[in-house]
Parts: structure tokens; sequence; C-alpha cells
């Protein structure tokens, strides 16, 4: 059984399509580290295919009300133009499929146990990213957010 995708409207706008670009990707904006990977996704999406924002930009929940507030605070979630939506390194795997060079590497998620270990990997970079080159702005990532466990 196939789930349809519910598409929203804000004041008449098609949530999904944001800025007519086909995916959004939407990064913790507290954390030093995360925004400068997001700085660099816009320079590397030169066909303009990404809409770049922060979390905690004015709208974002509303926008896409079918992702709970706690997952932008545990990753990176990518939404696609269905309004399909990727979190963490399977964000990042979508990434390098849409971005222009990202082909190039992309293919490294066909190779077994190559996915399972980037998702180690980006669980541990997202526990430990208020502390890869952040100042003590990065402190204020939220109080009921545990990564621990993960």
């Amino acid at each position: 059984m196939t789930v349809p995708v519910v598409r929203f409207t804000v004041r008449g706008i098609d949530t999904v399509a944001g800025l007519g670009r086909p995916y959004t990707c939407v990064y913790d904006g507290t954390c030093k580290v995360c925004t400068r990977l997001a700085h660099a996704l816009e320079k590397w999406d030169r066909d303009h295919q990404i809409e770049v924002v922060p979390s905690q930009a004015p709208g974002v929940m509303a926008r896409f009300p079918w992702i709970p507030a706690r997952a932008y605070a545990e990753a990176l979630q990518l939404i696609g133009p269905t309004g399909h939506t990727w979190q963490g390194a399977a964000a990042i795997e979508q990434l390098l499929h849409v971005l222009p060079k990202g082909k190039l590497v992309a293919w490294l998620f066909k190779i077994p146990f190559v996915r399972p270990i980037a998702d180690r990997i980006y669980k541990w970079f997202a526990r430990n990213r208020y502390h890869l080159g952040c100042g003590e702005h990065c402190q204020s990532r939220p109080v009921d957010v545990d990564f621990r466990d993960r």
C-alpha cells in the first residue's frame, strides 16, 4: 500500500516547492560546522537544485509538518520534490546524487557495508558536532536532545 504524499501550503505557496528548487536541505543553524558545510553545499550546487535553510528559520516546522521537531536537532533533513524525506547519512547520499560532481563519490554507497559505516560516522558526528570547532554559542543545543543512546 502506497501512502499518498500530503501537500501543504503556507499562504497559498506549496511548502515542498519552497523557492522553486526540487530539494530542500535543513541543517542545524546553531552549529558552526554545520553552517560551514551548508555554505559549501550552496557553492557546490551550481545547478541550483537545493534550497539550504537552517532548522531555526521561521516557518520551517510549518512548512514540513511531517518531520518531528526533534528530528531537526538529531540529523540533517533533505526533502525531495515529492515530499520524500531523507535524514542523516541517507540525506548525504541523496545529496551526492543531486550535486553535479557528487556522482563521482556517490558510487561508494553501493559497496557492501559502506551505508552502515556511514550511518555510524554520521551519528558520531551528530553527537559531537557541538564540540567540533564550535564556540560557546554551540552549547545552546536543545536540552532534551541526548545522542548517547544512538
